[in-house]
């Protein structure tokens, strides 16, 4: 049986690298048995606490959108050292208002792309370290800290390596495993 999987791109740039990414998975997540749905975030307005006593149904539809897949990938590009503030921004709408938090207990694969030789390893380290006080559940290994150089992609979208596409296949495979123990 195949899981859903939320697919959230921590960018709102219309040239996201990161977006390209997540897309360039799509097909190997199917063949890991997993089906992307694309759950957006740039069109969430700047939470402020000021929602939690008339929590609008912007939130309640991102909140649903989280709750009704068995997972989540999480695709961050890395912006001055951390992650971007419309993904930080997300994860605030998630977890509010108090006590209705959606993330505790949602398996959840972490990647990024970059086009620089440190990847997108602060950023993850900071995602992981926000996901992990939220009671998530996080694919530990393998760690996918993704440079993206020419010819990286195909024409077609796909990633065009072998050697990468059999990594990341493992890493889908992780995130599959994960949502496997806590169906």
């Amino acid at each position: 049986m195949g899981h859903r999987v939320g697919v959230i791109v921590g960018s709102a740039s219309e040239a996201s690298l990161n977006r390209r990414l997540a897309e360039g998975l799509a097909p190997l997540a199917e063949e890991a048995g997993l089906t992307f749905v694309d759950i957006p975030i740039a069109h969430l307005p700047f939470y402020g606490t000021q929602f939690d006593k008339d929590f609008p149904e912007v939130g309640w539809e991102f909140k649903r959108a989280i709750e009704d897949v068995d997972g989540l990938l999480i695709v961050t590009p890395e912006y001055n050292r951390s992650i971007p503030g419309v993904l930080k921004n997300a994860i605030d709408w998630a977890t509010r208002p108090g006590g209705a938090s959606s993330l505790p207990g949602v398996p959840t694969a972490v990647i990024g792309a970059t086009k620089g030789a440190v990847s997108t390893a602060v950023a993850q380290a900071h995602l992981k370290s926000i996901l992990t006080s939220q009671g998530v559940p996080l694919v530990g290994v393998p760690e996918a800290y993704i440079r993206v150089g020419d010819g990286f992609f195909a024409d077609d979208g796909s990633i065009a390596s072998e050697g990468t596409r059999e990594f990341l296949a493992g890493f889908l495979d992780a995130l599959r495993e994960l949502i496997d123990r806590w169906a």
